[in-house]
């Protein structure tokens, strides 16, 4: 009689089944809108967001779609890229109006300084940021065009020429003007109330003090004014 064989195989381990993740609508619905807004650009972005937004709309008059979560996860997702790229653009938009104000300040610096060359930049009037400008041409040549450049702009405060017509202008220029241009252009707007008449290029001397002395040149421009006013 034969002796059956044992068969040398072990017996298959009980399969285990792995446990189903619940389902997240959230993250589904957020992970179909970046698959749907590969290569969308800002307009496509934006329809589809008007799209989520009327669904949502929609789905909020009906019951059962009411608590629909994956389709407001879908319209935060819109909504979410819809404003990255916003702040994509404006920072670009930034970035463009960056590099147009200093090519036109070069262009102004170029300007301003060949004048000061062929000796007419007094008769020139400054413009909108032209104090700008005067950092500009500080920034490419030194103290020595900036000191013609800063009786320039100290002498049409004084007389308000040019854009310090305006004003706000001269307010704003209390900001953007150092205090020995300050207080110069204040001196010599003094000494010419005081000396009617009186020609700037005698007055040569104040640009000195203001330079030297920017504290004491304010407090004689005060001074000369409380005079003034005490005499009127």
């Amino acid at each position: 009689m034969t002796t059956p064989r044992r068969s040398d195989r072990r017996p298959l381990a009980p399969r285990v089944t792995a446990p189903c993740e619940p389902v997240d609508p959230v993250r589904i619905g957020r992970r179909v809108v970046r698959r749907r807004a590969k290569g969308m650009d800002a307009g496509a972005i934006a329809a589809a967001l008007e799209d989520a937004r009327f669904d949502v709309r929609q789905d909020s008059r009906h019951e059962d779609l009411a608590d629909d979560v994956r389709g407001r996860a879908e319209l935060a997702e819109w909504e979410r890229l819809d404003q990255l790229l916003a702040a994509e653009a404006a920072a670009a938009a930034d970035r463009e109006a960056a590099v147009r104000e200093a090519q036109r300040i070069a262009a102004r610096a170029d300007e301003l300084q060949a004048l000061r060359e062929l000796g007419t930049l007094e008769q020139t009037e400054p413009r909108d940021g032209d104090e700008a400008v005067r950092d500009e041409l500080t920034r490419r040549a030194g103290g020595y065009v900036r000191a013609d450049v800063d009786a320039w702009l100290a002498r049409a405060l004084a007389a308000h020429c040019g854009h310090y017509r305006d004003p706000a202008a001269r307010e704003a220029a209390a900001g953007l003007l150092p205090p020995p241009v300050l207080a110069h252009a204040a001196l010599l707007a003094e000494l010419v109330r005081l000396v009617p008449g009186v020609d700037m290029d005698q007055l040569t001397f104040a640009a000195r003090l203001a330079t030297t002395e920017p504290e004491a040149a304010g407090d004689l421009a005060a001074l000369l004014a409380r005079a003034r006013s005490g005499a009127s």
